[in-house]
Formats: C-alpha cells, structure tokens, sequence
C-alpha cells in the first residue's frame, strides 16, 4: 500500500498516512463535519481495491505510532461515515477524547498529544471510483508486461528476528513471495505484512516495482498469532524497525 494513491481535490490537503507524535493537541476542537474529502486517484480504483487497501491500512496502523484505542476508535469513527450514521462517528470521536483541530478525521489529537493523520482513502471513495467487471462491460486495460523470469534469492528479514532468502524473480508478485514463505516457515499468509523502503507491498506488487537490487533486504512484520508456529516458536522477538534496505 506504500506511497500516495490519489490526489484530494476542492482545497484538501494531502497529508501522510500513519500516526506521528507532537507536544500538544493542535489547538481548538471542532465537531466532526459531515462533509467528507474529494480526492482523485492516481489510477482508476474498483470498489473491491478501495476496501483492500483500507483493510491493509487499519491491519497495519497499530503498528506505526500512537495508541491501539485510538487507531480502533477511529476506524469505527470512518465506518460509521461510510454508513452516514455522522452521530455514531461523533459518539466514538468523543468517547476516545479524540480532537479535531479543523473537524475532520484528517488531523486529529488524543489526549496525550499524539498526532493522527488519516488518509483520503480511508473516509471516502475517490471521484474516479470505476464498476467491478462484468461479461458485457469492456475489459480493463491490460496490466504491463512482466519481467522476463531470472531467479536470484530474494533476502527477507521477519519481525521475528530471522532472516532468510527465498527464490524469486523481478517477475514474481508479493502475493506469490508469501506463499513461498508459508510453504518453507508454515506462517500463514493473512499473517504476513511485507515492507520494503517503509512502504507497505500489497499483493498484485511486482519485485520489479519495487526497485529493489541485489543485496537488499525486505521486512517481514509477522502477526503475533502465527507465533504459535512450532518454526517461529524458538524465535526471539525482534522491533519492527529497520524496514529499509540492508
């Protein structure tokens, strides 16, 4: 999910997408308006792409900065819109004493100052939001061609503290890369969150977009849950900082 996917539109700004931290709580509360972002994304997005990259986005977040309560009352906060249900949003807004300097999801504050910023994708749909394929609806347009398939070993470093290579190709999708994972270390896919350069790789991304070269390595954040894995239980922890190249 790495890296901006679209544009807000009518005097939004685009702000980053995970929690920072700051002194204070930005000032004036506003009450949650019910107007919500337009933004256009950088491709044409299917209703079935938007709700898996928001679920990428919500399963990831707890695990950037700020605190678990608030990452969850704000997810309920962006459904409850999704729904038009604004009191329900409001209602979970001021049980977490979240504040809203501009009355918007977009930036807000918990009580101990800690920062949120929620991206446009996560409180509405974009403005080019396309129809889901059907027989007499005209094809997409074909995705590039892939890389010819030259085998190298791809160096993956788990959250876990392990590190490992396993065999792929420019060509080879994340999705694919995951599976290989499960089959050696038995980590079951809806387990694994793979990172290169910060940047959160969905499935349908291709090594060959990620750039990445030789001797690189990419970061694995393993859910605790797979951790009852007889291969991973001997494992130490480790942070899940780090999740640059090597």
């Amino acid at each position: 999910m790495g890296g901006c996917v679209g544009r807000y539109l009518d005097g939004w700004d685009d702000t980053p997408s995970r929690g920072s931290s700051r002194n204070g709580r930005g000032g004036r509360n506003e009450p949650l308006r019910k107007e919500r972002p337009k933004w256009k994304s950088d491709y044409p997005m299917t209703e079935g792409q938007l709700r898996s990259k928001r679920d990428e986005y919500w399963d990831t977040a707890p695990a950037f900065e700020g605190r678990k309560e608030i990452w969850d009352a704000l997810k309920g906060a962006t459904e409850a819109l999704e729904n038009n249900d604004h009191d329900l949003a409001q209602a979970f807004v001021d049980g977490a004493s979240i504040t809203l300097p501009h009355g918007s999801l977009t930036e807000c504050y918990d009580e101990l100052g800690n920062r949120y910023l929620l991206p446009a994708y996560c409180l509405a749909p974009p403005v080019n939001m396309i129809s889901e394929r059907g027989d007499d609806e005209p094809s997409v347009s074909p995705e590039p061609p892939a890389a010819p398939k030259k085998e190298f070993l791809l160096k993956v470093r788990l959250s876990t503290g392990k590190d490992l290579k396993l065999s792929a190709s420019m060509a080879d999708t994340i999705g694919l890369l995951k599976k290989q994972l499960h089959t050696e270390e038995d980590i079951d896919i809806a387990y694994q969150r793979w990172f290169f350069s910060g940047k959160l790789l969905t499935d349908k991304t291709r090594l060959q977009d990620t750039k990445i070269q030789k001797d690189f390595v990419i970061q694995v954040i393993v859910n605790p849950q797979a951790l009852d894995s007889p291969k991973l239980s001997t494992i130490a922890p480790q942070s899940d900082g780090d999740m640059l190249e090597n």
